[in-house]
């Protein structure tokens, strides 16, 4: 799989790759779809019925974007499954720092169970309205929005550190053409430059700033 994302231009940087190669998918999947680990798609997680574990790709294409660093401080909106949250967690070493927000408690439980036992429980997990971020771990180097949104919300942009980026999509969940997939930077005095980097089809944004409120 790592192999083909290089060719493939997705993974840019060994430490993308280093990251992908430690962090075993397959531990953050639903029983019922193990064999598909390593497929291009994404697959079912406990929830809803919405939730689901993005397809392997796609986290590189937002990480390698963010430019995550050794030492950064990483907000990660949607845990789900908690792999993106493992990888981030590789990316930014034991100086750096992942905070993951989960609205859903049964699919924030199974993030917990699988990021405790594959070894990445210095991960902090918090069950809420990622839509608000989480103001007593910020400010945030880098932050990943992993759902929809109807614009990036604005507690996450209050968060983010000077300089710093930010990675969402924004659009209507139902839109026949996905979302805009935006890349936010932040400069070094607070003004803001945004750029869409693709189209992408994520679930919709649940919260006070998503697409509804829980």
């Amino acid at each position: 799989m790592v192999e083909r994302y290089r060719a493939e231009g997705y993974i840019r940087r060994e430490q993308m790759a280093e990251a992908m190669l430690r962090v075993p998918r397959e531990a953050f999947m639903d029983q019922a779809y193990l064999e598909y680990a390593y497929y291009d798609q994404p697959f079912p997680i406990p929830g809803d019925g919405r939730q689901t574990i993005s397809a392997p790709y796609m986290y590189p294409v937002f990480y390698e974007a963010l430019e995550i660093r050794e030492g950064d401080s990483v907000l990660e909106i949607g845990a789900g499954s908690g792999y993106g949250a493992a990888l981030a967690r590789e990316l930014v070493g034991p100086s750096g720092k992942v905070v993951a927000i989960e609205i859903n408690k049964v699919t924030c439980e199974f993030a917990r169970s699988n990021l405790q036992r594959t070894g990445y429980d210095e991960v902090i997990l918090v069950l809420g309205d990622g839509s608000l971020g989480y103001e007593l771990e910020a400010p945030y180097d880098r932050i990943c929005v992993t759902a929809s949104c109807p614009e990036v919300p604005s507690p996450l942009i209050e968060q983010l550190k000077a300089p710093g980026k930010l990675i969402a999509p924004v659009g209507a969940p139902s839109s026949l053409f996905g979302q805009d997939l935006v890349l936010m930077d932040k400069d070094v005095e607070g003004r803001i430059k945004s750029r869409v980097l693709m189209q992408v089809v994520y679930v919709p944004l649940v919260g006070k700033h998503g697409w509804e409120r829980r």
